[in-house]
């Protein structure tokens, strides 16, 4: 269904030949004279010979979109995906894409087909989600070699979705959680790990400042008995001074 929207709208019907021919913009109609190609009319006004002019084909030159079924592909591991896009293209020479190809939106959609079959084949699952835009671009340069004979060219191409076999998916949740557990255990080891280092240097700061109020207490005590016994010493020295002194008044 949707290829035939697609064909509908890259190909419209043909129009009569009204010998006064006024033609859309973004448009290219193809013009045969007794069956044999003609000439393309371009946008504006034109004018055919009647009975033996005819236009044949109807190109339209904007840019579109084409679904692109849901296909099977095997990565390079072996691994089953359902996979499916959009793809975007132009016409860029009308003669081809009308004469080059029998059905050129149904060749086109073929040939995505087969080169996302073939691209995916070459990696690995991992790669398919990690490598997902330049697997769109492997892609396009693949249309676009075989495309030119047709006169369309692939802008892009987007993968939309790719669905896993559920066991595949299984699996990958179940790493993701170990992922996850692994990660939780090293950020709990690590906040384990800086609490000791914590109390470690809780406990050496604490002892130092411990030694240091107990030496600042030995030397305050040291000055304060030294004090004392130079105390002692000039009362001793300042007795016996008097007493000398009596003594030389005696005399």
């Amino acid at each position: 269904q949707s290829h035939l929207i697609v064909s509908r709208r890259l190909r419209s019907s043909t129009p009569i030949n009204t010998i006064i021919m006024f033609i859309p913009q973004q448009e290219a109609w193809i013009v045969e004279r007794m069956g044999k190609f003609h000439r393309i009319l371009d946008p504006g006004l034109n004018i055919l010979l009647p009975i033996i002019d005819s236009v044949k084909y109807v190109q339209s030159l904007k840019e579109m979109a084409i679904d692109i079924p849901k296909q099977s592909a095997i990565t390079s591991d072996n691994v089953t995906l359902n996979i499916d896009g959009v793809l975007y293209l132009r016409v860029l020479d009308p003669f081809l894409a009308s004469y080059g190809v029998e059905d050129p939106e149904f060749a086109i959609t073929q040939l995505a087909q087969t080169t996302m079959r073939s691209e995916i084949g070459k990696i690995s699952l991992d790669n398919v989600f990690r490598e997902r835009e330049s697997l769109n671009v492997g892609i396009v340069a693949s249309i676009n070699k075989a495309s030119e004979a047709w006169g369309i060219t692939c802008l892009r191409y987007e993968i939309r979705d790719i669905k896993l076999p559920v066991r595949v998916q299984e699996a990958m949740q179940m790493q993701v959680e170990a992922e996850r557990k692994k990660r939780a255990a090293i950020l709990e080891s690590e906040g384990i790990r800086a609490a000791d280092i914590n109390v470690a240097e809780g406990q050496r700061t604490s002892r130092i400042l411990a030694s240091e109020a107990e030496r600042q207490e030995q030397i305050n005590k040291a000055m304060g008995e030294a004090e004392a016994m130079l105390a002692l010493a000039e009362a001793r020295a300042k007795g016996l001074t008097i007493v000398a002194k009596a003594l030389q008044s005696q005399v």
